[in-house]
């Protein structure tokens, strides 16, 4: 089969706005199989803020994406040839395959999926990274409990809007904050969320103080910057603060803007912590059937925003940054 493979390597690290200028495109052929490996045609690649961290060079969770790698990615495909007795071809599998139409892999590098049960597409949100970063980040680190309020900033996208639904399965009262009204809508009116903010129409402080009269008790934060500190600002006794991101802040790595209003933690002794996904990763199956049972169920509502063409990758990652998606931004190569 010769196959000739196109990839998207990182050229520079950029300072502020990611563009196409940071990316080589990259055409080559396929190398051959080895023993133990598979060749993966590439369906669905994932888009996700921490892409932007993992293009700055310093310390992190991960090391960083080096000049001249393939972008790092989740993806998802199909196996298109194996020399290897774990998977044949047909199989549909999912990895860290990184930005490119197909991989030569060990067999390893690869797990099995269903994709008869959920949707393919879904191992790179709401039955991947995303999904398990929502699960493990309010269910663990959140902690809700019955009865309580929960508030998510990018509620959303494609980790806040899975937050606010599983608080809600929780029995937990629901606010998010998102941009615009169509989002708002949105999470309000399909999703189930009790109240929606709209952080560019309203004073974020003073919607907290209507929507949340009895204080916060658990605020999942995406986002960073000032809509965090309105949240600390509002906290209960009590409370816990989940940082997952803050995508606010990912272009401006010079001058990060950290809380300024800290002190509510000592006050109403509450708790913030951050936590990186991959400390669960001994757990993926626990999460990956209860989130997928959800799904099937009708329970959970896993959108997708997708964006076809692989050559659209570069304005497709700035698009995640603008804020322009609703739901699991997704880069579709062809696939279910």
């Amino acid at each position: 089969m010769d196959l000739v493979n196109h990839q998207f390597r990182l050229a520079a690290r950029p300072t502020g706005m990611v563009g196409r200028e940071h990316f080589d495109y990259v055409e080559e052929p396929l190398p051959e199989l080895e023993d133990g490996q598979v060749l993966v045609k590439i369906d669905y690649i994932s888009l996700d803020p921490a892409m932007r961290g993992w293009m700055a060079e310093g310390r992190s969770y991960v090391p960083p994406v080096q000049i001249g790698e393939v972008m790092r990615a989740a993806t998802a495909g199909e196996i298109l040839g194996s020399k290897s007795d774990k998977l044949v071809v047909g199989d549909k599998v999912s990895g860290w395959l990184g930005v490119q139409e197909y991989a030569v892999c060990d067999a390893g590098a690869v797990f099995k999926v269903d994709a008869d049960t959920v949707s393919l597409s879904k191992y790179v949100g709401a039955l991947g990274m995303p999904g398990m970063t929502a699960y493990f980040g309010l269910l663990e680190i959140g902690a809700p409990k019955e009865g309580e309020t929960v508030v998510v900033s990018g509620a959303a996208g494609a980790v806040g809007s899975l937050v606010g639904q599983i608080a809600k399965l929780k029995g937990c009262r629901v606010v998010g904050i998102a941009g615009g009204p169509e989002k708002c809508g949105w999470i309000v009116d399909e999703l189930g969320f009790d109240a929606a903010i709209d952080y560019k129409g309203e004073d974020v402080g003073q919607a907290l103080r209507k929507h949340c009269p009895e204080g916060i008790d658990v605020y999942f934060d995406n986002v960073g910057g000032e809509i965090l500190d309105a949240a600390l600002a509002r906290l209960a006794r009590g409370a816990r603060v989940v940082i997952c991101g803050a995508i606010s802040q990912y272009n401006n790595l010079e001058n990060m803007r950290g809380p300024s209003n800290y002190m509510s933690l000592l006050v109403n002794r509450a708790r913030m912590e951050g936590f990186v996904v991959i400390d669960y990763m001994g757990r993926m199956a626990e999460a990956m059937g209860d989130m997928g049972a959800w799904i099937a169920e009708g329970k959970l509502i896993a959108r997708e925003d997708f964006v076809e063409g692989f050559d659209s990758f570069p304005d497709a990652l700035a698009k995640l940054f603008a804020g322009e998606n609703v739901g699991k931004l997704v880069l579709a190569l062809g696939g279910d």
